[in-house]
């Protein structure tokens, strides 16, 4: 009971935080607007582990790579913090090498997650209030996923729906690939606690 509810915290901590460094990746590889207040609770929430990490690990391609290792990190310690108080053991390498891989998969889960909040608050923002603070960041994050989209499928009546594509081409990948890979990594650390 009592690692149930610490494996609940642990979790909820690591995954703002790792959700967090998804965003500001997101943001620097999109070129989404840095001044607002989202963006700058994100990089202040952030500056800690990726400042430190960029001094190791340089960009490449435009991309900060030190943020995405800093999420890959955060969520690999997660898994192992959350197995070990399940009681399974991490004695091997191949276990704390599906842990690795199990992280990269929930990573491209939590990033498909961003998509979808990304293009539901830019839709919403769009229809409600068209000239919020926020509304180029969240343009930013959408518009690359809603655009080619956009290019297949013109307003009907004057309403976008490829916001709607969108969730649901995400809701696919989040069903089928990437539910398929998760579901091999837990099979696979489950053969470790036999």
């Amino acid at each position: 009971m009592v690692n149930k509810a610490l494996a609940f915290v642990v979790e909820t901590v690591f995954n703002i935080f790792i959700l967090s460094v998804l965003v500001r990746f997101w943001m620097q590889a999109l070129r989404a607007p840095a001044r607002n207040p989202l963006a700058q609770f994100t990089m202040a929430l952030t500056d800690f582990a990726v400042k430190p990490m960029r001094r190791l690990v340089p960009g490449l391609w435009g991309l900060d790579v030190a943020s995405l290792l800093v999420a890959w990190l955060a969520e690999v310690v997660l898994l192992a913090i959350v197995t070990l108080l399940q009681g399974v053991g991490l004695d091997s390498g191949s276990a704390i090498s599906v842990l690795c891989f199990l992280a990269l998969v929930r990573l491209l889960r939590l990033t498909v997650y961003i998509v979808m909040g990304a293009v539901l608050l830019q839709a919403l923002l769009s229809w409600v209030s068209p000239y919020h603070p926020l509304r180029p960041f969240f343009d930013a994050l959408a518009r690359p996923f809603l655009k080619p989209f956009q290019k297949a499928i013109p307003p009907i009546g004057g309403v976008d729906i490829t916001p709607i594509l969108v969730l649901i081409a995400c809701q696919l990948v989040l069903m089928l690939p990437v539910a398929w890979l998760e579901g091999e990594a837990v099979r696979m650390i489950a053969r470790f606690s036999l």
